[in-house]
């Protein structure tokens, strides 16, 4: 039985999340999606390629940005139903908001405050649309 086939993809729509991790320093990066196709390639390639929701389309991590992550391994859950994918950021970001993690934000004392300084400037990278 081949790994797709034993992924839980029926559980949220054919897609799985997938945390992806600084395979380095353990960082979280970013939480994305995958469907069996995405799975697939970032496989056969060694390059992450995530199911975009919003595109409705496979999402090759960096195709705009450049900001490409590279595996070192994949990990499946108990239940088959979330991945952890360890990878090396290429280019020193992860967010689309120009933060090295999507998890740049931090909750204390019950107020929101940013933890962490951009790598990148979003607007000079996909223009002023993506940086909201």
């Amino acid at each position: 039985m081949s790994l797709q086939d034993q992924i839980d993809f029926d559980k949220q729509g054919g897609l799985v999340p997938v945390i992806a991790q600084d395979d380095e320093t353990g960082d979280v990066l970013m939480m994305a999606y995958m469907n069996p196709e995405a799975l697939e390639e970032s496989l056969r390639t060694g390059r992450v390629c995530y199911y975009s929701r919003s595109r409705d389309r496979l999402w090759r991590k960096g195709e705009e940005s450049g900001h490409v992550q590279r595996i070192h391994s994949v990990h499946v859950d108990c239940d088959f139903d979330t991945l952890l994918v360890r990878v090396t950021q290429l280019g020193g970001a992860a967010c689309h908001k120009g933060y090295r993690s999507c998890f740049f934000r931090k909750v204390e004392d019950g107020e929101l405050s940013v933890a962490a300084e951009p790598v990148f400037d979003p607007a000079k990278v996909y223009g002023s649309g993506k940086s909201k």
